[in-house]
Formats: C-alpha cells, sequence, structure tokens
C-alpha cells in the first residue's frame, strides 16, 4: 500500500508520454488501489509489523507500521479522497502546465501521507512528515511564474519544515529516556505497539518529569501539530497555500496534510495527556477555532475564506483531544476523531465547489459572485449539504462532532470550574462566526447574480462528480443521526469511529461514552439529534440563534475584522515578514560572495568546510598519531622537496602557461611518490589524470589573457590565509583518518575474498574470483558504487548530446 504511490510516481513521466493529460485516471487507480488494501488492514486486528532499518552500536532505528483505528481512519481519507481529487483533476487541470510534475508530485504525497499515518517508529514517522512538506512546497509554488505563488511556497516550508525540527527534537528527547521504561531495557523509537513507548505510558510521563523534560517535551510536539495543522499563531501558511491550484487545496489543504497535525495530536494523546496536555492543546484549539473563523469573515476570496475556515475546524478537533479525564475526556477523544471524518467530507467537498465556481465564472471574490445556483445546481445542491455542515445546522453531519466538543467543554467546565467555564463560551462564540461564514459561503448560489457575472458554463462531469461523491458521504453520515434518533444505527460507521476513539483514548482513564445524548452500550460511540434541552443542545440553538441575527450585520463585522487585522502589531503575517526579511541576509551574501569570480566561491566554500572540520576536531578532542621511527627514504625525500618546490613556484609564476606547467610537475611528483611507495595503479592513475587535466588547460588558456595582471596585496594575503587553513585542514585529517589501526580491517577481508578460493564449484558466489584485488574491489564488492558512477558518467555524456543538438533551438536560434 505504502510502496504503490511512489511506484507511480516514478511511472508517471512513461505514462504521460502516452496517455498525456488522461494520467490524472491512472493515478485514480493506483489511490484507488490503496483504498482498496486500507480496507483490506480494517478487516484484520490491530497490530504491528517492523523491518530492521538502522543497525549500529547503540542505536538501533526499525521501520515500523501500526494498524489502528486512527492510522485506518487518516489512510482512507489520503487514499478516498485522493482518488476523487485526481478524478477532479482530470478535468481541472485540462489547460493548466506542468501536468507531469504536479501528478507525480500529487501521488508521492499521497504515499508520504500514508507514511505519517501508519508509521509506528518516530524517525519513520519524521522522515514521511518531511516528506508531505516538500511535496506539499512543490505543489504550492506549481505556477513557477508567479511570485505570490512562489511566496506561498517558501512561507509554507519554511513554517512546517521548521515545526517539524522541533517536533524531532521533542522525539530525541522521548528516546533518551526511553531506556528507563522498555522491558528490554534499551533505548526505542517504537510509539505505539508492544513493549513502546505508548506501552509505558505512565513509566514515559514520570521519567521525563524526573529530569525535567515533560513540559519541553510537550511544547516541541505541540509545535510540531500547530505548524502542520495551521493553529494561531502559524496559521498564516495556510491562506497563502491556496495559490496551488483547487485540487492540492482540497487535498492537502483540507483532507490530508492538515489532518498530519492533529492526528499526531491524536497519537500521542495516550502517551502524554495530562492536565499540562490540556492546557496546552484545549487553549491552542479553541482559540486558533475563533481567531480563524473570524478571519474567514472578513475574507473576500471563497478559497481564503475556506482556508481560514480548515484553520478553525482544525482547532476545534485539537481542542477535542486536548480534553482528557472521564467523561470530558471521553466527549473530546469522540470530537476528535468523527470531526476528522466530517471535516474532510464537507471541506474537501467545499473545495471541489469553489473550484467549480472559479473554473467556471472566472473568479473567486466573494463581492463578484451570486445567484449561481441556476447555472450549477448541482454543485448548489452540493454546497447546502456542505456548507450546512461546516456551519454545524442539524441534522448535517458537522453538527453531531460539534455537539460532541459542546459536551467536553461543558463537562470540563462543570468538573473543574473557574476560569474554565470560559470554554464553552469560547466555544460558541467562535461556532458563531463558523455560522456566519459558511451562511456566507452558501450565499454564492443565492439572491440576486451580479450583471456583470455574465453566463456560468457547465462544468464536466469529472469535477462534478467527486464532488457529489463527498456529499453523498457527509449526508449518509447527517441521515444517519437522524436514524439513531428513532433507534437506527448505522453500525459500520459507528463501529470504526468508536476504533479510532480507542486509538485515541487513555489507557484505562477514559471509558466510552455513549453518543451526544445517550446511547445503548451494545453500540458504544453513538450519535443522534438531541431529545432533551441538554447544556450541549442549548449552547448549539444560541449558536444558531445568534448567528442568524448576527448575519445581518455581516458586512460591519467584516469591515471591523479587517480594520483589527490591517493594524500591524495585530496581524502575524507583520511579525513573519519582519523576521524572515530580518534574518534574509542573501542582499549581503549576494555581494560579498556572489561575485561573478570563481576564486570567491571558491575561497566560501574550502574556508567554510575547514572551519566547521577543525572545529570538530576541537569539539571531539580528537588525538595526533606520535610521530616515532619517522624515517624517509632519499629518493622519496628527493620527490617531495621537488613537489614543495613545485608549489611555491606555482604561487609566482608570471602567467597562466607557466603556473599550469609549473602545477603539473607536482602532479607528476605525486604518481611518482605512488610509485615509490609500491602502489603502481594509483600511479598510472595519476599520470593518466595529470595529463589529461594539463591538455585541458592549456586547451582552455588559449581563450584567456596570457597574464594575471596586478593583483591587490591584501587579496592575496586573504588567498594566502585561507590557503594556509585548507592546508592545515587536510594535514590534519590525514593524520587523523590514518592514525586509526583496528584489528579487523576492512582490507583483510578484501585480500581474503578477493581471490579465488583453493576449492570451488562451477560459480565462485563468495569470493572475488580476480587477481588484481584494486579491480576486484571495483567491480566486485563495490559493483554499485562503480555502476553508479558508470551511470553519472552516462547521463552527463547524454545531458551534452543533448545540448549540442539544441544548440540552434535556444533564443538565438
Amino acid at each position: 500500500m505504502l510502496a504503490l504511490p511512489f511506484v507511480g510516481a516514478a511511472a508517471v513521466p512513461f505514462v504521460y508520454r502516452v496517455l498525456g493529460e488522461r494520467t490524472a485516471y491512472v493515478a485514480a487507480l493506483v489511490a484507488a488501489a490503496c483504498f482498496g488494501l486500507v480496507g483490506y488492514l480494517t478487516a484484520g486486528p490491530t497490530g504491528l509489523v517492523s523491518w530492521q532499518w538502522i543497525d549500529a552500536p547503540g542505536f538501533t532505528v526499525t521501520l515500523s507500521f501500526y494498524v489502528d483505528g486512527l492510522s485506518l481512519l487518516v489512510g482512507f481519507l489520503a487514499s478516498g479522497i485522493g482518488v476523487l481529487i485526481f478524478t477532479y483533476s482530470g478535468g481541472y487541470m485540462h489547460d493548466e502546465p506542468g501536468k507531469l510534475k504536479f501528478y507525480a508530485t500529487l501521488l508521492a504525497f499521497m504515499g508520504s501521507m500514508l507514511g505519517v499515518a501508519f508509521a509506528a517508529d518516530l524517525v519513520a514517522l519524521f522522515v514521511f512528515w518531511e516528506l508531505t512538506s516538500i511535496s506539499s512546497f512543490i505543489l504550492i509554488g506549481h505556477y513557477t511564474g508567479s511570485e505570490s505563488s512562489q511566496y506561498a511556497a517558501r512561507k509554507s516550508m519554511l513554517i512546517t519544515v521548521a515545526g517539524g525540527l522541533f517536533m524531532l527534537v521533542g522525539f530525541l528527547l522521548l528516546y533518551t529516556i526511553s531506556p528507563a521504561v522498555t522491558d528490554s531495557g534499551t533505548a526505542t523509537f517504537l510509539l505505539v505497539g508492544p513493549d513502546s513507548l505508548t506501552a509505558h505510558a505512565d513509566g514515559v510521563r514520570a521519567a521525563l518529569e524526573a529530569k525535567g523534560l515533560f513540559v519541553p517535551t510537550l511544547v516541541l510536539i505541540g509545535i510540531g501539530a500547530a505548524a502542520k495543522s495551521a493553529q494561531v499563531p502559524l496559521h498564516i501558511w495556510l491562506p497563502n497555500a491556496m495559490e496551488a491550484p483547487t485540487p492540492v487545496s482540497a487535498f492537502l489543504h483540507s483532507a490530508t496534510m492538515v489532518k498530519a497535525g492533529v492526528y499526531l495530536v491524536g497519537r500521542f494523546r495516550p502517551l502524554m495527556g495530562t492536565e499540562e496536555w490540556q492546557l496546552l492543546f484545549v487553549v491552542m484549539g479553541l482559540v486558533t477555532m475563533t481567531i480563524a473563523a473570524m478571519l474567514a469573515v472578513a475574507a473576500s476570496d471563497i478559497k481564503e475564506l475556506l482556508a481560514y475556515s480548515t484553520a478553525s475546524h482544525l482547532g476545534l478537533i485539537i481542542a477535542g483531544f486536548g480534553i482528557v479525564g472521564a467523561k470530558a475526556g471521553t466527549y473530546g477523544a469522540e470530537t476528535g476523531a468523527f470531526h476528522i471524518l466530517n471535516h474532510a467530507a464537507f471541506k474537501a467537498a467545499l473545495f471541489l465547489v469553489a473550484g467549480i465556481v472559479a473554473h467556471e465564472a472566472g473568479t473567486r471574490m466573494l463581492d463578484d459572485l451570486g445567484g449561481l445556483w441556476r447555472d450549477l445546481p448541482i454543485a448548489a445542491g452540493v454546497a447546502f449539504v456542505a456548507a450546512l455542515g461546516m456551519a454545524g445546522v442539524p441534522p448535517f453531519n458537522g453538527f453531531y462532532s460539534k455537539e460532541f466538543l459542546f459536551e467536553a467543554t461543558y463537562e470540563l467546565a462543570h468538573a473543574s470550574g473557574g476560569l474554565w467555564w470560559l470554554l464553552p463560551v469560547v466555544a460558541v462564540f467562535g461556532s458563531v462566526f463558523t455560522f456566519l461564514y459558511s451562511i456566507r459561503f452558501l450565499m454564492l448560489f443565492f439572491g440576486e447574480k451580479p450583471d456583470e457575472l455574465g453566463h456560468v458554463h457547465t462544468p464536466p462531469w469529472t469535477m462534478r462528480a467527486p464532488a457529489v461523491v463527498l456529499a453523498i458521504v457527509a449526508g449518509i453520515i447527517g441521515i444517519g443521526g437522524i436514524l439513531a434518533t428513532v433507534g437506527v444505527h448505522i453500525d459500520p460507521l459507528e463501529h470504526f469511529v468508536q476504533r479510532v476513539v480507542d486509538s485515541a483514548s487513555m489507557h484505562g482513564g477514559e471509558a466510552a461514552a455513549h453518543g451526544a445524548e445517550a446511547a445503548t452500550e451494545s453500540h458504544g460511540f453513538s450519535y443522534h439529534l438531541p431529545t432533551s434541552p441538554k447544556p450541549a443542545a442549548i449552547m448549539s440553538a444560541v449558536t444558531i440563534g445568534v448567528g442568524i441575527v448576527a448575519y445581518q450585520f455581516y458586512g460591519q463585522l467584516r469591515d471591523g475584522i479587517r480594520w483589527l487585522r490591517s493594524i500591524p502589531v495585530l496581524s502575524a503575517n507583520w511579525y513573519y515578514d519582519s523576521i524572515v526579511e530580518g534574518v534574509d541576509r542573501s542582499r549581503l551574501i549576494e555581494s560579498t560572495i556572489q561575485t561573478g569570480l570563481l576564486r570567491t566561491y571558491a575561497l566560501a566554500l574550502f574556508l567554510a568546510v575547514s572551519v566547521m572540520t577543525l572545529a570538530a576536531y576541537g569539539a571531539t578532542a580528537v588525538q595526533l598519531p606520535a610521530f616515532t621511527e619517522f624515517a624517509v627514504a632519499v629518493p622519496m625525500a628527493i620527490v617531495l622537496l621537488v613537489a614543495v618546490v613545485s608549489a611555491l613556484a606555482v604561487t609566482r609564476a608570471p602567467s597562466h602557461i607557466a603556473g599550469v606547467l609549473t602545477l603539473s610537475i607536482l602532479g607528476f611528483m605525486v604518481a611518482i611518490f605512488y610509485i615509490l611507495s609500491d602502489a603502481p595503479d594509483l600511479a598510472l592513475t595519476q599520470l593518466l589524470i595529470e595529463t589529461l587535466v594539463l591538455v585541458l588547460f592549456l586547451l582552455v588558456l588559449d581563450k584567456i589573457p596570457a597574464f594575471y595582471g596586478e593583483t591587490r596585496k591584501l587579496l592575496l594575503a586573504r588567498d594566502a590565509v585561507v590557503s594556509g587553513i585548507v592546508g592545515i585542514t587536510v594535514f590534519l585529517t590525514v593524520l587523523v583518518t590514518t592514525s586509526a589501526n583496528p584489528s579487523n580491517r576492512i582490507a583483510n577481508f578484501f585480500l581474503d575474498r578477493g581471490g579465488v578460493p583453493g576449492e570451488h564449484g562451477a560459480w565462485i558466489l563468495d569470493h572475488g574470483g580476480g587477481a588484481n584485488i584494486v579491480n576486484v574491489i571495483l567491480v566486485d564488492f563495490r559493483a554499485f558504487d562503480t555502476m553508479g558512477e558508470i551511470s553519472v558518467i552516462a547521463m552527463a555524456a547524454l545531458s551534452v548530446i543533448t545540448l549540442i543538438a539544441m544548440r540552434e533551438r535556444g533564443e538565438t536560434g
């Protein structure tokens, strides 16, 4: 399942040459195959599968994958919505550039997201996590000629990758304390499964607290989740990411990639769910839910509205997973698990509708759109189901998971008292703005149609069908709540959501709650419409009622929020741009290093490498070998003396030709040194290379001035100092790397296995079977390395041939 998307991505260039833009449907088949395999895993048990990946002394990493409800949910979303997005792209990307790169990268992203979902090892999780950031960077920057697209891609990369690095430090802190808690007594990166960190959750928390590392680890992992799931104040990359084609927005930025952060929170909840956890994630989630909802009201672009809406709903999920404890914690787990599903269904549908509107109407500006239901009746129907689900209006799907949030915040406030009573108030306040922007999106299809809008074309079915499928899924979930009210349950759905809830539940600390109101014990998780005026139902009624009244003042609210957003110190974008501009010293570097002179580039490169190498030697306190029994034969001394004199003579050469000829003497002395050291093969190689380089130099020198000209003494002094540092670095490196004398030398293995064994059959598989040990190493022991070098030369030759063949086809052709 994990390999299929990457294999498909590698095959896209070949498929595209044959099928062209119909490659989208082949990619959809790949996604469908992955979806079927996730379904196959659903029928099996929860479990772990591992392969040894890195096995070094004191350091072991396994490539481990874990199947449970949470991983299956994200796997279904990544592959199932992937099928719909690839199908949708077949129509949407018809006239778009870069389709080959688009489909290959989108498949690679899907594979990376599946890896995140099923990874059980922290190292594997981090690798797939960063792969989603890299592929997202490419997809957001799809329109490479657009400055806004490049800005958005860089912004998303900086924030999500930086967040991932914070998360990695948190992972390493967990690794450092793991030997104290595992049954084997060894360090482990295994997050879930037998003898994993989660299996010893109490011990992990105690070990971290004993070293004062619990809160730092919690904050580091929280930063990683916040960056990926666009939580305030790291939400700013998501609206800019709408520069990407709409299929990318629907797939990455509503249903999958942004879910990685909330998935991480759900996955770590059983491990680190404490009061500190609750304070961090509940506050983060509800603040994001409210602020992002207000910013969505201020949006002027339909994709911008949906982007802020996505951040807001991700905050709802974060807040749900953040609530821990008995009754409130169970409602919190149900909030997170159920809203991941509900949000993916209605938000992906709305993004596809937004793409249809922009594609057919030619604009995404809210003020320029309205009354589209006559031209786009199917899209209007999809928007009706999805937008009301997003608004939390009963009986549509989003209502039920928001009810769980209301239940969770109320129960937490009721149990804790004090300032915790702010939680249900903030939840309702943020939900009012959610209602407002949801109705505003729905009004694209109703009301008066602007005269300047003109005729709106009907999109192809490849664009309409995926949106309809998602609306049907959202509708079935909504209908399930109606049926459950009269005692008829959609058992497969409720049992599956219960598996997800179990995956994110505190072991032994949370019992299964039974629905937003109540449910029979046989169903575990269930949901239905309110049947009595309980606190959550009253909170929902207040939300809808206040929302209806406030919508009459939508314009004033929008303008007020825009005014607040225009104040620099209140805008997270202002801080981001200021920080990036402050640390961006590219202009200074450009004027200092990017001079167009090779000597400057070489100086910067060699100086940086040398300084880092010397710093590493100093930090690790390397020991230099003792010089004992140091003796050099007379012929060797003469050769080395000539080499030194030649090196000094190069610095005094009056012209290029004299310098090159003098330098070649140094090279030939090195060859003679190899001969005197009983290394004729190296000597032959050195002679061939030296001769070739000399000929190339002489051919090139014919094209440049014969003399160096005058050079400033300060510049010469600088070069001399850098050259001395490089020489010292090389000298020390040779001493350090040759001082070791291990008893089990790899050279002994080559010598023992390089020749023909005394007794052998028709095939010699465990020996090199050669007489020249160097040749055997190159073509046998290091055969893959040699093949790689040959491949590089072949690719370079093909590139040269291509350039020669196309020399008359360029701008001057």
